[in-house]
């Protein structure tokens, strides 16, 4: 049998989780990304404003992951969104299209209940390292 590498990701350039589990786990060549908030990385609060200001720091964190992990947004395959209210899936395209503006990967959004710390909105994602070739 095959030995497949587990390795845990962490980095100071994003918010520290707020409960157990890792910023990110990397399985062989596939990064699996927590949920990022719109956490401020030094306060650990939630950034003030609305979906807007959350998400912009959310992807912030999912870049610095990413990043750190030695993979980048153009690996992503997948991202998974939870937002409090799916009236603000507008305002939340407009600033993702920002970070993911080609090549979009696979995503699902869903309105959920609560998030963590009363947060606006939630990023997971499942992304490649290594050399990634795209084909259309």
């Amino acid at each position: 049998m095959s030995r497949i590498v587990k390795k845990l990701v962490s980095t100071a350039n994003a918010a520290k989780p707020v409960a157990p589990y890792n910023q990110a786990v990397i399985a062989d060549r596939t990064l699996y990304v927590s949920g990022c908030l719109g956490l401020d990385k030094d306060t650990m609060q939630l950034v003030p404003g609305g979906i807007t200001q959350q998400t912009e720091v959310a992807l912030k964190n999912l870049v610095a992951v990413l990043e750190a992990a030695g993979s980048s947004v153009d690996n992503v395959v997948k991202n998974t969104i939870f937002v409090k209210d799916l009236n603000d899936f507008g305002a939340f395209n407009e600033v993702y299209k920002k970070v993911f503006s080609k090549n979009f990967p696979a995503r699902s959004c869903v309105q959920v209940a609560r998030l963590p710390l009363d947060a606006l909105v939630e990023i997971e994602s499942i992304a490649l390292i290594g050399d990634v070739v795209i084909e259309s």
